[in-house]
């Protein structure tokens, strides 16, 4: 005897990387406005909060000392240092969200996308390619590449992978 949960297939984690100014948060606004069920983790930043920003929304705001212990303890996927400022993708929320069937999304930089695929190599990578590339030459690290000629085809691209039996209409 079958449950709806033995033929529901697994929940992933994809992770949408690309060079800097490609559109990666304007393709993943529209992939989340088309496709609610799906969860973004919220990164952790210790650089200082902006006037518009909320803690726990936008970033989750840590000192240094927080933040380096974090990563000692092996709890952060990925982790940068721009500058003088670290961000990173806590681990724990993203395995709770996977474990309870719920597709996480990650928007991160290229770095971040080969230290997530060394940590979790189920992840599907994506790279998201500025128009004009030959997407021959983007190599095998990436499972998908999408390229962004149009934001709103790139974000329908992106929703075709996530899975289809969860689409709204846009």
């Amino acid at each position: 005897m079958s449950t709806n949960d033995d033929v529901r297939p697994s929940a992933r984690l994809t992770v949408l990387a690309g060079p800097s100014g490609v559109g990666k948060d304007s393709v993943t606004e529209l992939v989340r406005a088309r496709s609610p069920w799906l969860w973004r983790s919220v990164p952790l930043t210790t650089r200082p909060r902006r006037e518009h920003e909320i803690d726990g929304v936008h970033y989750c705001f840590v000192d240094r000392a927080e933040f380096a212990r974090l990563l000692d303890d092996g709890q952060l996927l990925e982790w940068s240092e721009i500058g003088v400022h670290r961000y990173g993708t806590p681990s724990g929320p993203v395995r709770i969200r996977l474990s309870a069937g719920r597709p996480v999304l990650l928007t991160i930089d290229l770095r971040g996308a080969r230290q997530i695929r060394a940590a979790m190599p189920e992840a599907r990578l994506v790279y998201l390619a500025p128009p004009g590339t030959d997407v021959r030459a983007v190599g095998r690290e990436f499972d998908v590449t999408v390229v962004n000629h149009v934001i709103e085809r790139a974000a329908d691209e992106l929703v075709g992978l996530l899975g289809s039996c969860h689409l709204t209409s846009s």
